[in-house]
């Protein structure tokens, strides 16, 4: 089937490109979400006040959510799951949860359908892309870990893993300090012990 595009649609096209669709996305979703119309020599006369509609229409929306993605860019999502040995979760975390999850974060409705990954199914660290307009895509970070292991701290509370390595790197600093009086007692008493050997 022959469409051309009345709207941006993610990785199809922009408005006024003609493509050449399977009929059953044409037919089930294209056309009745009013995403395109059937290339017929009449459409496409109209080519061209469609694009040009549709670019003020793309600059304008850049313009409002330059700012949203500058703020999602980078942001990273941890996920607690159960899983099997293997580390295959029992279910899988979704677009859904992963759009509930963002949103929760930047205060901005994000739809699942903006949300483009697959399905995740194991634990690990992914990475999905959230569709703003067809030029603002921000990849964010998903990190999913076993329910109950030490990573629940990272970004239980939703801050990155960077500040979660920070704190630890603190904490390693820290320690020396707590163990060097020890060291310094114990060699002064092994000091001693040997003086005393001699002193006999």
């Amino acid at each position: 089937m022959k469409v051309m595009l009345i709207k941006d649609v993610y990785k199809l096209g922009r408005a006024g490109d003609v493509k050449r669709v399977a009929d059953g996305y044409g037919r089930n979703f294209l056309l009745p979400q009013g995403l395109a119309v059937l290339a017929t020599p009449g459409a496409l006369k109209q080519v061209e006040r469609i694009r040009g509609q549709a670019e003020i229409r793309r600059t304008e929306q850049n313009e409002e959510l330059k700012g949203l993605a500058g703020e999602i860019e980078g942001v990273v999502l941890t996920f607690t799951a159960k899983a099997g040995e293997t580390g295959k979760l029992y279910g899988s975390i979704t677009t859904q949860n992963v759009a509930d999850a963002l949103q929760e974060k930047v205060r901005y409705e994000i739809k699942r359908h903006q949300i483009d990954m697959q399905p995740i199914r194991n634990l690990g660290e992914f990475t999905a892309n959230v569709r703003l307009t067809m030029d603002l895509v921000p990849e964010i970070k998903v990190i999913v870990h076993r329910e109950g292991e030490a990573v629940e701290d990272a970004t239980q509370a939703g801050k990155p893993a960077v500040e979660k390595a920070t704190l630890a790197e603190a904490v390693v600093e820290e320690a020396p300090v707590v163990e060097e009086p020890q060291f310094d007692k114990s060699e002064e008493t092994a000091a001693d012990e040997a003086s005393e050997v001699v002193e006999d």
